[in-house]
């Protein structure tokens, strides 16, 4: 390095060294550097943490300090007010001048605002570089005592009723700074403008419940709260929680709506403590008191219930027709909805008491029926004459209002991708049709059509693709089965699903394929985030009318030399299968909660090839559209499991695990058909076969992301390309699909706000597909117990999410840090660089996961 280069080195250190943010502080202010909790359990230090009223400036994943001081270098506050003070006066001169045109005063007039808001922000919070950072926070002891006094109030909540917390406010005695070195002054010094703020907490034995008892003056409530001690929240030889306390006068109150008490509420539920008998000891008294008139809560009964399927529809001088099914009147200018369906779906009834839990499963039964645009369940209590006489008692009428959505719904989609350095249009037409056959019935019809850039299977050579489809699906709002379905199954939302569908891919120069599916669900929901799909008949056909002799050759090669198995995806195949899922999600769609999702999947397909397939199965050397339809009998299991944590209201921590397996059930024996159309009798072989689609992939934006999709693995083995004049394999080859019989992988993710709807994340990710089967021409593929964990690959990056709420836009850079697969040193991280083949950039929309 010359001695220009380390004097601007120099230079460059001494600058930062002299920027320091504590040029910022006003004389008499410090800076807030540290916040500590000390002598207090770690998961009840955390919640103290939290309740600390004045937090220092976050450093990580952004040093958000020092992006304030840089946008404050910017920053003129005169000459903005000056700006302002102008724009002002501009505008009102135009406003003056545009007279009594009130178009064009409201023009300007909106201008004007957005102008001087503009300009107010600025003055307000600083420039856009000021925003994005963050302010110096200014020490404040008021604020110090009163999180001492917030500490205090909450350890006692918890039961530490003789716990104490006090704080200090101090200089950090010792500060490294290495830059310091550059500037010929020790790293280790003291700074008096900065403060460390220690809350010192004393817990003390924490108080334990010794005895529980009851006080309800209703014998009624009574009976129906001691008969639900076993569910109850509060157990002899608990620590005393006042949190744990609010949820129990919760679940009362829950527990008294669902058994007809409709005018119960959470304010009728007290908790006396008394720790006076023995140290450390806490007998808690349940009191449920008595309403404000009368001596007795009042048991409430629907007596009358009306369904409104026309609700905020007005027809003057007409009145609603009324249909009655099972006591329950439904009402209606036209009736256009079966009332058979309907009345699956309610869980409330004439006779029955009243139910908060039945009111609700109703609501959601009917919002999944997508019938509606809303729905909603009044309840009016019986006054008067027709009221019981008996005290007690009381009787509610009922009435649901749902306001039908519109029948017809289209739905045209125009956009466009960029894909392997090209860029393609896409269109998808979607109509759907509600109520087709007046059973609350859902048909739909899709089509698309596209054109998407994609890499070679076997080159580096990108493609345009054109994809066409259409698609029909109908969704009926119960099981179609041969018997009548139980009422009891209505509570769990069934849905029956038949869906067909048709895709035709045609890559130039390559091949044309098609697939035509058919599919019948069952679907039902154990909650609302638990669901189930029960798939009896999935079938799927699947043709390449035409091949290029040339792409035919190199999949020949790869087949014949390397032992792939892309070749067998052009086979002729039809793949009959079952199936089942299941699926936990409690996050939403934008995934802002602290929430888990589980989903398990398994599928057992060609079981009855036996009616239709004899074997050996012949296998053409050249694949043709008059090829008879192959089918392979295969297992296969998958597992996603996620989770969200929510550190802040905008910082989560999310990891996932997902693995699968796949494997043929029996042997398939072939023989290959020459190209004259002879059957060689020596080529019989005996395989473990599975359809090509249905085998496990890794690589892509949404698993290990510094791979290309579907290209990592398999296991260690190392694919390289094959040079036809030196009949040897030469560089490596990226760009080849791996496909594999077993998955592991890992993600790990920190996602926190940047500016705005601009987020960003860091993560880590891991996983690899190998072989279940011995494949001597794949040294590395086959997974072993003793060597997979050193095959894993990893890659580390940083994403940009620009998150509109209801969209959701991600960008995902992504590079190699440890390829299992690469000959010599594993560790990539070392050749790092943002070639193609070690850094990856992934557009997509939504969350990888």
């Amino acid at each position: 390095m010359t001695r220009t280069a380390v004097g601007g080195l120099l230079l460059l250190v001494g600058g930062v060294v002299g920027c320091s943010p504590l040029r910022l502080l006003q004389p008499g202010q410090r800076l807030l550097s540290r916040v500590k909790v000390e002598g207090a359990k770690p998961a009840t230090a955390e919640r103290l943490q939290a309740l600390a009223q004045q937090k220092p400036n976050s450093t990580f994943p952004l040093p958000k300090l020092a992006i304030y001081q840089l946008g404050r270098s910017f920053y003129n506050p005169e000459r903005i007010q000056r700006k302002l003070d102008e724009d002002r006066t501009h505008y009102d001169q135009l406003i003056k001048a545009a007279g009594t045109d009130s178009a064009q005063v409201g023009k300007l007039l909106s201008r004007r605002e957005r102008h001087t808001r503009r300009h107010q922000l600025a003055l307000d919070k600083g420039n856009a570089i000021m925003r994005l950072g963050e302010a110096p926070v200014i020490y404040d002891s008021a604020l110090t005592r009163a999180s001492t006094e917030q500490m205090a109030v909450f350890l006692k909540s918890k039961g530490y009723f003789r716990s104490s917390v006090s704080s200090t406010d101090t200089v950090p005695t010792r500060l490294f700074s290495p830059f310091r070195i550059f500037t010929l002054r020790s790293p280790f010094h003291t700074d008096s403008q900065r403060v460390t703020v220690v809350y010192q907490v004393v817990e003390n034995q924490p108080f334990h419940y010794t005895q529980l008892d009851y006080n309800i003056g209703d014998s009624a409530v009574a009976r129906r709260v001691l008969a639900s001690q076993p569910q109850s929240l509060l157990r002899v030889g608990d620590q005393y929680d006042e949190e744990v306390i609010g949820q129990e006068r919760s679940r009362i109150e829950n527990l008294l709506k669902n058994q007809g008490y409709f005018d119960f509420r959470e304010q009728y539920v007290s908790l006396e403590a008394d720790t006076s008998f023995a140290p450390g000891t806490v007998r808690l008294r349940t009191i449920i008191s008595k309403p404000s008139r009368g001596e007795f809560h009042r048991l409430y009964t629907i007596r009358n219930l009306n369904v409104i399927t026309d609700a905020g529809l007005v027809r003057f001088g007409q009145q609603r027709d009324t249909l009655e099914r099972d006591s329950v009147k439904y009402l209606a200018y036209r009736h256009r909805f079966s009332t058979r369906t309907l009345d699956r779906k309610l869980a409330i009834r004439p006779g029955e008491p009243y139910s908060l839990q039945n009111t609700q499963l109703t609501q959601r039964q009917f919002a999944n029926l997508d019938m509606f645009r809303f729905s909603t369940i009044t309840y009016r209590r019986v006054r008067g004459a027709d009221a019981p006489a008996d005290s007690t008692r009381g009787l509610l009428d009922a009435t649901l209002n749902a306001s039908p959505a519109k029948r017809y719904q289209e739905t045209t989609e125009f956009g466009g991708t960029y894909v392997a350095s090209l860029v393609g249009p896409f269109s998808n037409v979607r109509l759907k049709i509600r109520n087709v056959f007046g059973g609350a019935e859902v048909l739909e019809f899709g089509l698309r059509a596209g054109f998407e850039g994609q890499r070679s299977a076997v080159d580096a050579n990108p493609t345009l693709t054109t994809q066409l489809g259409a698609n029909v699906n109908l969704v009926l709002p119960q099981f179609l089965v041969p018997w009548r379905a139980n009422r009891f199954l209505a509570r769990y939302n069934p849905r029956t699903r038949l869906n067909g569908s048709y895709t035709f891919v045609n890559r130039p120069d390559f091949y044309q394929r098609t697939n035509i599916e058919a599919t019948y669900d069952y679907i039902w929901q154990r909650s609302v985030y638990h669901q189930y799909v029960l798939t009896p008949f999935d079938l799927s056909i699947i043709r390449t009318p035409n091949i290029d002799e040339g792409y035919f050759q190199q999949l020949q090669q790869l087949a014949n030399i390397q032992n792939t198995p892309l070749l067998r995806s052009f086979d002729n195949l039809f793949v009959p299968s079952f199936s089942a899922t299941s699926l936990y999600n409690s996050n939403d769609f934008n995934e802002t909660r602290d929430g888990r999702y589980l989903r398990l999947f398994a599928e057992i397909g060609g079981l009855t090839r036996g009616l239709y397939q004899q074997q050996p199965v012949v296998v053409s050397t050249r694949p043709g559209p008059n090829d008879r339809l192959k089918t392979y009998d295969f297992a296969k299991f998958t597992v996603d499991y996620r989770r969200y944590h929510k550190l802040t209201p905008q910082t989560y921590f999310v990891y996932r695990l997902s693995g699968g397996a796949i494997r043929s059930l029996t042997h398939t024996t072939t023989l290959t058909r020459n190209e004259d159309g002879s059957i060689d009798p020596n080529s019989e072989k005996k395989q473990l076969l599975v359809p090509y689609d249905k085998y496990l992939f890794a690589g892509g934006s949404s698993s290990v992301r510094a791979w290309k999709p579907r290209r990592l693995g398999t296991g260690s083995y190392t694919q390289y390309k094959f040079d036809e004049n030196n009949n040897k394999t030469t560089e490596r080859n990226y760009d080849i699909e791996q496909p594999g019989e077993l998955l592991l992988e890992g993600n790990v993710e920190y996602r926190f706000p940047i500016y705005s709807f601009i987020k960003g994340a860091l993560f880590t990710d891991v996983g690899n597909v190998w072989l279940l089967q011995n494949d001597s021409s794949r040294v590395g593929a086959q997974f072993k117990f003793n060597k997979f964990y050193r095959q894993f690959a990893v890659g580390s990056g940083f994403g940009l999410r620009l998150d509109f709420s209801f969209l959701i836009l991600r960008l995902d850079i992504a590079t190699k840090v440890y390829d299992p697969t690469a000959p010599g040193n594993k560790w990539a991280i070392r050749r790092i660089s943002f070639g193609e083949n070690q850094t990856a950039f992934n557009l997509g929309i939504g969350y990888p996961f």
